[in-house]
């Protein structure tokens, strides 16, 4: 089964600044920017470091 990508309700899917995710493993998830899908890089990053990164910088 192949993971699926996830964007943000908050993401007004008119071209802004978004990012997806998905789960890469039970320990891992992957990060692009919603505008390079296919062509751009993949941040590959640890469950406890994207919550960290959620965390620190909701509103």
């Amino acid at each position: 089964m192949t993971p699926t990508w996830h964007k943000s309700s908050y993401s007004s899917g008119n071209g802004g600044n978004c990012l997806e995710t998905r789960a890469e493993s039970h320990h891992a998830v992957a990060v692009r920017d919603s505008k390079a899908r296919g062509t751009g890089p993949i941040l590959i990053i640890s469950h406890d470091a994207w919550r960290a990164f959620i965390t620190t910088t909701k509103f």
